[in-house]
């Protein structure tokens, strides 16, 4: 089984709140892997819920890590570090 890791700075204005949160969830629900988003403070939560991605409160400057397993881990990733990270 394929796991992919990637660290990065979100860029999107709005964080990862409402509409730019929604769309990484479903994203992450089009993948077959297993995908989760984790803050630098260590707390992880699934990527596919967008309630579990909204108390991460994660805001534009933020550092997070992704984590994917499974067979399309790395075009995963790719797709989710775009809405993450747009610039």
């Amino acid at each position: 089984m394929t796991v992919a890791e990637r660290r990065l700075i979100v860029t999107e204005e709005a964080g990862l709140h409402a509409r730019p949160a929604a769309a990484f969830a479903q994203a992450a629900a089009r993948s077959t892997a297993e995908v989760t988003v984790a803050r630098e403070d260590g707390h992880e939560v699934p990527a596919r819920s967008v309630l579990s991605l909204m108390t991460l409160n994660i805001r534009c400057g933020d550092a997070i890590v992704l984590r994917a397993r499974g067979a399309d881990a790395e075009s995963t990733l790719d797709t989710l570090a775009r809405i993450a990270d747009p610039a």
